[in-house]
């Protein structure tokens, strides 16, 4: 893609997500993510029925008159937005491969994020963590990391989602909001999102075509190729036997992942490359909402 239409694509995705921003998740975000502490505000005088354990001791021994400390939120947050970037990202059925609709659903939470104040910082990862940009404020921060989820161009094709999680745990000096933005075609990483999230609020949005739910009855072999591996298959898509075994394989696998985020106390965000993009993230919100409350 070239730089110009680069920029057009960023131009358009900031309309397009500020106005969902604004319209849809007024509120929303701010009522799921808070902050992890309090900070000190000012001191005022003591009123009746204020709590007695607030007073300010020195305060009210240099005036004669009690004075009381008033604390707010520490609202600030740090948002991590890791984005896999693996080959199988390059797939894609519908009107938009996996890999743009990552980038959309990045820049709606980037947004979201901004306008509440909170840092953004971006890991792109394959079997390795390729890019990290430090979490910054701003809307031309927020520009630059949509540019580099639309234009980067990895190194590697394969995933290995443990490998990149224990890098970005070791570089995470402080406690994060951290989106996992992947289709999870990997294997044995619970251990790793274990670990990040004891540290971490994490939260995995998972990306899928609806091919890889399940593959259409066609009059013909499909001739597929891995795009992380190389490797050609041909696929018996005639066969009802076939197609059958594919889709409980697949229900099954799925199915073990969201058993494990479940007893991990971890709520996923799924997204369908032919569904709205919207629905389910503010069904996420909604759902941790109610649970907080």
């Amino acid at each position: 893609m070239l730089p110009s239409e680069i920029l057009k694509q960023v131009r358009r995705i900031e309309i397009k997500t500020g106005r969902l921003v604004a319209e849809t998740f007024a509120g929303e975000y701010q009522s799921v993510f808070k902050g992890h502490g309090i900070e000190f505000s000012e001191v005022r005088e003591y009123s009746p029925g204020d709590d007695i354990r607030t007073i300010d001791w020195n305060v009210t021994a240099r005036t004669g008159k009690p004075f009381i400390k008033r604390y707010i939120e520490e609202r600030e947050l740090t948002v991590v937005l890791a984005c896999d970037y693996s080959k199988s990202l390059d797939f894609g059925t519908q009107e938009k491969l996996k890999r743009e609709v990552a980038a959309e659903l990045g820049a709606i939470l980037a947004f979201s994020a901004i306008q509440n104040h909170d840092k953004v910082g971006l890991a792109l990862f394959t079997d390795r963590l390729e890019r990290f940009i430090p979490p910054r404020k701003g809307r031309l921060h927020i520009l630059r990391l949509i540019r580099e989820l639309l234009a980067f161009q990895p190194q590697h094709a394969r995933t290995n989602i443990a490998e990149s999680l224990k890098t970005l745990n070791r570089m995470l000096k402080r406690r994060a909001i951290l989106f996992l933005i992947s289709d999870f075609i990997d294997f044995n990483f619970e251990q790793a999102i274990r670990q990040l999230s004891i540290r971490h609020d994490f939260i995995p949005v998972v990306l899928e075509d609806p091919v890889e739910r399940e593959i259409p009855a066609l009059p013909a072999l499909l001739d597929v190729q891995d795009p992380e591996l190389g490797k050609r298959y041909f696929l018996n898509a005639r066969s009802r036997t076939f197609r059958s075994n594919y889709r409980n394989k697949e229900i099954n696998e799925k199915s073990r992942f969201r058993q494990f985020l479940k007893n991990t106390g971890i709520e996923p965000i799924s997204i369908s490359t032919d569904q709205p993009l919207i629905d389910p993230i503010v069904r996420f919100f909604r759902n941790r909402a109610k649970r907080f409350r």
